[in-house]
Order: structure tokens, then C-alpha cells, then sequence
């Protein structure tokens, strides 16, 4: 039994020092020799200050990227504005709203085949 929990605990070290530890590091080493420019987050600077991310926040607007979910915080990424509407599914405000960035996500894409729109019983099409 004391055998069997030394080796539990010394299997546990080993593997917490190999893949919390030791992976990680060489990863990371790998990754600062590799990609130096883009290891680091590819800040940017203005009159040199940190400003931000070139790869974090991004406005896509093209056809070929990911479209992120609909935010109230809109195009300036404001987190004080960003939240919940709080309306019920069969809110018609709400429902109106689905639709139109439905339509308007459908337009961007060309994808006209399928309407996933939503009625006004209960979020059904």
C-alpha cells in the first residue's frame, strides 16, 4: 500500500514538471526562436506607447473571416457598453434584431439557400 502511494505521488511530480514545467518552457523557447516577431503578442506602438495587438479586437468586415458574435459595444470594442439585452426570446425588438443581422450577415457572405430566420413562436423557424 505505501508503495503503491509513492509511487501515485512521485508519477504525479514527474508529470507535473514535465507537462506544467518543462513543455511549456520548451514551447515557448521554440516559439521566441521560431517566430520572435509573433511569439510576444505582436504588440503596436504609437509615438511610442503600447497601444495594443495587431492580432486582438480585430473589425473584420470581409467575407473570408470569422464573423464574431453581435455586440452593443458596436465597432469601438468599448467593454463599459458591452452586456446582456435581457430580452425574452419572443421579444419582437429582439427577434427584429436576429433577423436583420441574419440578413445582413447573409448578404456579406452570399449564402441566400437557407433561411434560419426566427418567427415569433418561441425562436422557431
Amino acid at each position: 500500500m505505501k508503495r503503491n502511494l509513492l509511487i501515485a505521488v512521485w508519477f504525479t511530480l514527474m508529470t507535473t514538471a514535465l507537462f506544467g514545467v518543462l513543455y511549456p518552457l520548451v514551447v515557448t523557447g521554440l516559439s521566441q526562436l521560431l517566430f520572435p516577431d509573433k511569439a510576444n503578442g505582436q504588440f503596436m506602438e504609437r509615438n511610442g506607447k503600447l497601444v495594443g495587438s495587431r492580432i486582438i479586437g480585430q473589425n473584420f468586415t470581409g467575407p473570408g473571416y470569422f464573423h464574431s458574435r453581435p455586440s452593443s459595444a458596436g465597432g469601438g470594442y468599448d467593454a463599459t457598453a458591452s452586456g446582456g439585452s435581457f430580452l425574452a426570446p419572443t421579444n419582437k425588438t429582439l427577434i427584429d434584431r436576429v433577423n436583420g443581422d441574419e440578413l445582413r450577415f447573409r448578404t456579406r457572405s452570399g449564402h441566400f439557400t437557407r433561411s434560419c430566420g426566427i418567427s415569433g413562436s418561441l425562436g422557431r423557424p
